[in-house]
């Protein structure tokens, strides 16, 4: 097993990494809650798939465990979806006691940490991720949130886990398409923080999607690594943690103008770090290799990397209701070299105009 430890004091926890971890989720769990009330929130997707090996190892450390299950997809990551999902703890009579299970993707996970956030104040929750974005990005940290028709995660707050159980072998069973996306998170983390990690994907990308199993550890540990040192540093996002955001703040205008459509997360996220870099451009924070090394290894994934649907101007519109502007200025992760990026408010609206609309990205590949 591959393990991280992210160091919160009384909020700190273990994240378990390791191929058939989903037979041990009971055992697991019961050296850290004392077995009682449980629900396993799912999807129609995963419930088939992994449900009944989970809820069976919970049976078997005597949780008295219901399974919950609802439609996928983002539209589904909303306040009506949370109440339906209050109602289903009022029915299995949970208590504070009691333990809730996130069993699903990205938006299971944040979704469910919104409901034991909020239900009775805060109901212990653990976080079972099945997808590669969540595996190495949404499952660790604490965020949790529901979104609203004017933006996204607009509704939430920081509630950490009680633990994090990573089965690789999940990976197996997702489309190329979630693979994909996933991938640009990981990609972030060698852009923001880690030189060192952004090299061996340019090595070992073909690995990755062929879904070898050393890969896929090394790739989910080094992930979960680098953003638990982060978060140890910043849990609430008042500093540093802020550069977990690199592509996000383009991505979410993308993903909220397209209704949640068009766009998985991942590849919104990846238009929104080939932007970033082209503001850093602009504004001479950077130099046309960080450029071209993203591009590339991006395009390696097979990724979209512009959007030529949606209207730059509505773009700058919805980034001022972003819930990182702050006193009406725009705040922008930044690299100024793989491996490292800056924060910044000093990006006005023409210079990112400019770098919505730039030919750049043709013109390297």
């Amino acid at each position: 097993m591959k393990n991280v430890q992210v160091n919160l004091d009384k909020y700190s926890y273990q994240v378990i990494i390791e191929k058939g971890i989903l037979s041990q989720v009971g055992t697991l769990t019961s050296e850290i809650i004392k077995p009682g009330k449980a629900v396993v929130i799912t999807d129609t997707t995963v419930g088939p798939l992994y449900a009944k090996i989970v809820l069976d190892s919970l049976s078997k450390t005597n949780f008295d465990v219901k399974l919950v299950s609802i439609e996928p997809g983002e539209d589904k990551k909303s306040l009506s979806m949370a109440g339906y999902l209050y109602e289903a703890l009022f029915d299995h009579k949970v208590d504070r006691k009691s333990t809730i299970f996130a069993l699903g993707g990205g938006v299971i996970g944040d979704l469910t940490g919104f409901v034991a956030a909020t239900f009775m104040r805060g109901v212990p929750f653990v976080q079972i991720p099945t997808t590669l974005l969540s595996q190495v990005d949404s499952s660790v940290g604490g965020k949790v949130a529901v979104n609203h028709p004017r933006g996204k995660n607009m509704i939430g707050c920081f509630y950490q886990p009680k633990a994090v159980f990573i089965d690789t072998d999940t990976l197996k069973t997702l489309p190329k398409e979630e693979m994909v996306a996933g991938m640009v998170e990981v990609i972030k983390y060698g852009v923001i923080k880690d030189a060192e990690f952004f090299a061996y994907l340019e090595k070992h990308i073909s690995q990755i999607l062929e879904l070898d199993d050393t890969a896929l550890r090394e790739i989910v540990y080094n992930s979960c690594r680098n953003k638990a040192k982060i978060v140890e540093i910043d849990e609430k996002e008042e500093g540093i943690r802020a550069i977990l955001n690199y592509g996000h703040t383009i991505g979410h205008a993308l993903e909220t103008l397209t209704s949640y459509k068009k766009y998985r997360h991942g590849e919104a996220v990846a238009i929104g770090m080939i932007y970033a870099t082209k503001i850093a451009l602009s504004m001479e924070l950077a130099n046309e290799i960080v450029l071209e090394r993203q591009e590339t290894l991006l395009k390696r994934l097979g990724l979209s990397l512009s959007d030529n649907t949606v209207n730059p101007h509505d773009i700058v519109r919805t980034l001022y209701q972003d819930k990182k502007t702050v006193g009406g200025k725009l705040r922008f992760v930044l690299p100024t070299a793989v491996g490292t990026v800056i924060i910044s408010d000093k990006s006005d609206d023409a210079t990112i105009l400019k770098s919505l609309t730039s030919d750049s990205i043709s013109r390297h590949l």
